[in-house]
């Protein structure tokens, strides 16, 4: 049940570095790398900071897909 993400790629429209918005959004340079790599998911809250720093929806930058066939199974 993974995360995906495009933070990296509204990182890179600011103009800012991971060491920047890591500072803008009260996480190290190393979380937010976490994040963009998909080891990492944020909480609400960090993903709402990143998605109000980026002027764009949570929905936007994060997407959660279910494995159908997993589910399926169940």
């Amino acid at each position: 049940m993974p995360l995906y993400n495009r933070l990296k790629e509204y990182r890179a429209r600011l103009g800012v570095n991971q060491q920047e918005m890591g500072r803008l959004a009260g996480v190290s340079r190393q979380t937010i790398s976490q994040i963009e790599r998909g080891d990492y998911s944020p909480s609400v809250t960090l993903a709402l900071k990143l998605a109000k720093l980026c002027r764009v929806s949570v929905e936007d930058i994060f997407s959660y897909e279910e494995d159908v066939r997993n589910e399926a199974e169940k």
